[in-house]
């Protein structure tokens, strides 16, 4: 079998597993955990890309999860209770050269999705693997690995929040975001890397050299805050990114694309979350408190005018 390309073998692997299972429920002396590592071996010879074994963190999810584990016990207990009797760290530099850095990465991150496929002919509507070992393949797989690393060095973005105590940063979005976009990175190089499946990184990669750009000028003192009248545009943007994915994923799904099926639709099912999440974050800041404004304003208004 081809990886996900061949769907009449996809089909004898999802029967191949249902017996593996049946066999093992019948046996006298039943070892589960066996089961398990037996799964992976097979899932990881069936449909994992040979190219990538030997890279770190990629044979097995578990390096993955382990370090989205750590990151979430940090952050959300470790982090607030070593600074809770601490005053907020000045990381200022550190925050100009991080972001500087994450902007710098995201920009060759976009260049290469580029030149590694979607100007070297990938099709915008339906775009396969390139599971062989050519060198633009191999050069699309080196760039999904890199893309795996840098959702990885995004944590820092939370723990800079922790160590400034900046707790109202660290919203229920950030760290779903967070969280599970290593383990999105991973599937996408151990299975998928290249085709429709690279499509949301481009955007994400041009999202993010505006975003961090933002976020250094914000980093770089109040001087800076006059160029920073954009935030709700910068919001507007990544909500539009969610709906192209979603249109593009959709597409995927009802035409005779030979994308995999169920890899569209855990992107759109993705694509779907983060648009309602988003959605919710910009109703929340852009509109609501917009209207408490207002409001609060006519109040004050109408209380001077009693006065009178």
């Amino acid at each position: 079998m081809d990886n996900y390309t061949d769907f009449d073998g996809f089909h004898g692997f999802q029967k191949n597993f249902v017996k593996m299972a049946w066999d093992e429920y019948n046996s006298p002396q039943q070892n589960w955990i066996d089961l398990g590592l037996r799964y992976w071996t097979v899932i990881d010879e069936r449909l994992g890309d040979a190219r990538i074994k030997n890279y770190p963190f990629i044979y097995t999810p578990i390096p993955t999860i382990a370090l989205v584990i750590v990151y979430l016990a940090w952050v959300m207990v470790i982090g607030p209770f070593y600074m809770r009797d601490k005053k907020p760290f000045d990381l200022r530099n550190t925050l100009i050269y991080y972001n500087a850095f994450q902007v710098l990465l995201s920009a060759y991150m976009f260049y290469e999705h580029l030149m590694a496929g979607w100007f070297k002919g990938y099709s915008y509507t339906c775009q396969t693997v390139d599971y062989t070992d050519t060198p633009l393949s191999r050069r699309m797989l080196n760039l999904c690995y890199v893309y795996y690393l840098s959702k990885l060095t995004e944590f820092a973005d939370t723990i800079f929040f922790v160590l400034r105590k900046k707790k109202s940063q660290i919203t229920w979005l950030h760290l779903y975001h967070h969280s599970l976009t290593p383990i999105e990175a991973w599937v996408l190089v151990k299975f998928i890397a290249g085709g429709n499946a690279t499509f949301p990184n481009i955007l994400n990669n041009f999202v993010h050299v505006l975003m961090y750009f933002y976020y250094m000028l914000s980093a770089m003192g109040p001087q800076y805050q006059k160029y920073l009248w954009w935030k709700k545009y910068m919001t507007e943007i990544q909500i539009a990114q969610f709906v192209l994915c979603i249109f593009h994923n959709i597409r995927a799904l009802c035409t005779d694309c030979s994308f995999p099926p169920f890899m569209s639709s855990l992107l759109l099912l993705n694509s779907i979350i983060f648009f309602v999440l988003f959605m919710n974050f910009y109703i929340q800041n852009f509109y609501k408190r917009k209207s408490a404004a207002a409001a609060a304003t006519t109040t004050t208004t109408t209380e001077k005018l009693k006065a009178q």
